[in-house]
């Protein structure tokens, strides 16, 4: 079994910084890429940003120049620096994580997702 815990989501107002973590535990033998989501009341689960095990990232446009994504994979860790938040950027963000047996040979692996820590922007 993987587990996700999310933490760092709050209030804060337009323009703020919030940064979040997410520790993985458990059953790891290699952990793959970890990415966090999105989703706002009424709206499908969305892609923030993602990063993969050599630090490779990706975000998406509404947020590039204002999250950055890193992670310590000392500490299985996955962080996200949020910076000059917007209202829109209100929603719970969601942990994932994809679980690989071996570095070396790859496998489909497995994905695993967080409880969801919510972010509230206000105007």
């Amino acid at each position: 079994q993987v587990q996700l815990v999310e933490s760092g989501g709050g209030l804060v107002q337009a323009g703020g910084s919030l940064r979040l973590s997410c520790a993985a535990s458990g059953s790891i033998s290699f952990l793959d890429d970890m990415g966090w989501f999105r989703q706002a009341p009424g709206k499908q689960r969305e892609l923030v940003a993602k990063i993969t095990n050599s630090g490779t990232t990706n975000y998406a446009d509404s947020v590039k120049g204002r999250f950055t994504i890193s992670r310590d994979n000392v500490k299985n860790t996955a962080y996200l620096q949020m910076n000059s938040l917007k209202p829109e950027d209100t929603a719970v963000y969601y942990c994932n994580a994809v679980v690989r047996s071996s570095r070396y040979i790859w496998s489909p692996g497995t994905e695993h997702w967080g409880q969801g820590t919510q972010v509230t922007v206000s105007s």
